[in-house]
């Protein structure tokens, strides 16, 4: 086989051809992956999605290929809005890593403030409101009914998240954090008992790809999902609308500042009408959201601190955890 063009970093194409049958390759890497990574691969008629987990990886069961199928084959058969996977290799011969292959969908995923702002309150108002009943109707899914009963241990889940993420804070410590064994404490305290359902685990606005219509055409980057408390994907999502996820003329942006954009409380509200769930431990959850997004980019500034991270912007991270840790403290106090 004649190569058409170098392979890109961490998909080699003659290996990936031969396993899979095919003629001639080209791919090209998506810009933005913050983990696992993804290809467009064509074969200059049609086009599909690769994913593989990040170079250097050496623990599969935290970039899981073939987990991360299996959920997508689940959804896609019950007419949930994800690609349809099509090919799972978990041998890591052909291309150097397991990977799967599914369709490839048209879309835009909006991490450009000024693009999503430019099409009007109302379109943003659409969206978004879009964006939250797509996440109610993935917690309506009845795990069992669509073979993912054994996909994770929902009982107990936030008991469990909260250790995690205590000891992941213990592991990322480098300097005072007033506030933060206090929001731990009080958290701990307290841990709804939940319910049961298929979680994301990282839904936001720039991991769902945009149709035409303004409509949810597809939730992507499913590494995350578990059987867990949907309330919790619930917050995550309201904590992320709050946080500079965008870039608009150059500078950091959070969806909630674009015009038409609900308030959080809106969108809360939104998703109870739309799941029929109540809704009177979200204090809980979103003390919770930020607390975890706070050891997260605590974890950030540690390596950081220690050299262990190359790259920019970095520099910037460890000033976000103290109003993360504030925010949670107020989201408990329900202000």
């Amino acid at each position: 086989m004649t190569r058409a063009q170098a392979d890109p970093p961490g998909l080699d194409l003659t290996g990936l051809a031969e396993y899979w049958g095919r003629g001639e390759l080209r791919a090209t890497l998506f810009a933005g992956g913050r983990s696992n990574l993804t290809y467009a691969v064509t074969d200059g008629t049609d086009r599909w999605v690769l994913r593989r987990p990040p170079l250097g990886h050496v623990l599969p069961t935290a970039h899981d290929m073939v987990r991360e199928h299996r959920v997508l084959d689940a959804l896609s058969r019950a007419g949930f809005p994800v690609p349809r996977p099509i090919l799972l290799c978990a041998d890591p011969e052909p291309i150097g890593a397991p990977f799967y292959l599914m369709e490839y969908m048209d879309g835009t995923i909006y991490r450009d403030g000024a693009a999503l702002a430019a099409l009007g309150p109302d379109a943003v108002r659409d969206l978004v409101l879009s964006l939250i009943d797509t996440l109610a109707d993935l917690h309506a899914l009845d795990p069992a009914a669509i073979g993912l009963a054994d996909f994770g241990r929902p009982e107990g889940f936030n008991e469990r998240q909260v250790r995690r993420w205590k000891k992941q804070l213990d592991a990322s410590r480098s300097r005072d954090l007033p506030g933060i064994d206090e929001l731990y404490a009080r958290l701990a305290d307290r841990v709804p008992e939940g319910r049961g359902a298929v979680v994301h685990g990282d839904y936001r606005l720039d991991n769902v790809l945009i149709g035409a219509h303004r409509e949810v055409a597809a939730v992507l980057d499913w590494e995350m999902s578990t059987l867990g408390d949907p309330l919790g994907d619930l917050a995550l999502t309201l904590l992320y609308t709050g946080r500079p996820l965008l870039v608009r003329d150059g500078r950091p942006c959070a969806p909630i500042d674009l015009p038409g954009h609900p308030t959080t409380a809106q969108m809360a509200a939104h998703y109870a009408e739309r799941s029929g769930h109540d809704l009177g431990d979200l204090r809980w959850y979103l003390g919770f959201a930020a607390f975890k997004v706070a050891v997260i980019l605590e974890g950030v500034h540690y390596r950081y601190a220690h050299g262990q991270t190359v790259g920019e912007g970095f520099e910037n991270v460890g000033a976000m955890v103290k109003p993360l840790v504030e925010q949670g403290h107020r989201s408990l106090e329900g202000h």
